[in-house]
Parts: structure tokens; C-alpha cells; sequence
């Protein structure tokens, strides 16, 4: 990897919605080898998207993620590969990840009602051949997410005292 491609994605995890002019300007490059250092990195899958973080709690609208530890027996010839691919292909499905410990996979999807997520794993997850246990981890609350603190900090709220 570049110097310059590493430089630029230390910005953008950060900041995604940073300028081009700027960029290039933080950077003491030019605009043409940043966008093209950028594309680049796109072809190359090195960039895979830009999201925005959101706090849905504070949008007020109700959504429930659950991230759900899977055991499962792997494909011959295929590894995890194969059983990861079923799963990642469900649209409920928002992250897979293959995990050491006593699960295989971490598969994080979101839903409208603790119900629907409940739905899913019991008919789809866990009916899956290769799938041995499944185990369902609903989020209560982020504090932090993607390096971002999502709570405000609170005020000390003791009284002060003098003497």
C-alpha cells in the first residue's frame, strides 16, 4: 500500500464526508492524485462503502439489533466460507463475522420487534443444515459505536459545599 492510500484512509474512517479540496489540502497533495488514489482504492475493494453512524434511539425510531453467536459445522472442501455466504445473503443480515472462542460466527441483524428478530434466527438462522446452536444477544443500549460516543456525558449533579 501507499503512503498516500494510507494517509487518506486514516481521514476517511473519520470523516467520509470530507471534501476532495480539502482532503487534498490536509494531505499536501494534489486533487487529481488523491481522487485517483481514491478510486483506486475503490476497484480494489480496499474502500467497501461510506456509511453514516446514527443514532436511532435519538431519530426516535424503534429498531432492534441482535448479534447472534453461531456454531455451525463447517463445509468440506468449502470452510466457512460456504456457510457464511448462506448466511450474509439474508437482507436482515447487517455484519458476519468468523470469531475464535466457542462459536464459529458473530452474525449481527437488525429487525422492527424483538419478535421479528426471534422470527428470523428460529426459521432461518437455525434451519440452516450446518447450523449446530445459535445463541441471541439483544443490544440494549450503545455507548459507543465505530470509535463514536453515542451518549452525552452527564453533568456532575452534586451540590457544591464550601466551608
Amino acid at each position: 500500500m501507499h503512503a498516500l492510500q494510507e494517509k487518506i484512509l486514516g481521514y476517511i474512517e473519520k470523516n467520509s464526508r470530507i471534501d476532495l479540496h480539502e482532503l487534498s489540502v490536509i494531505l499536501g497533495e494534489n486533487e487529481a492524485a488523491v481522487m485517483n488514489a481514491l478510486e483506486e482504492m475503490e476497484n480494489e475493494h480496499i474502500i467497501c462503502g461510506y456509511h453514516t453512524l446514527i443514532n436511532w434511539d435519538k431519530a426516535g425510531i424503534e429498531k432492534v439489533t441482535a448479534m447472534i453467536e453461531v456454531r455451525v459445522t463447517p463445509q468440506r472442501g468449502m470452510g466457512f466460507d460456504k456457510v457464511a455466504r448462506h448466511i450474509y445473503n439474508y437482507p436482515e443480515v447487517h455484519s458476519v463475522y468468523l470469531i475464535s472462542g466457542g462459536f464459529d460466527f458473530m452474525v449481527i441483524i437488525e429487525g422492527k420487534t424483538l419478535k421479528e428478530v426471534a422470527e428470523f434466527v428460529s426459521s432461518k438462522l437455525s434451519t440452516l443444515e450446518s447450523v449446530l446452536s445459535t445463541k441471541t444477544n439483544f443490544i440494549l443500549k450503545t455507548y459507543k459505536d465505530h470509535g463514536t460516543i453515542m451518549t452525552e456525558a452527564k453533568s456532575d449533579e452534586r451540590m457544591k459545599i464550601s466551608l
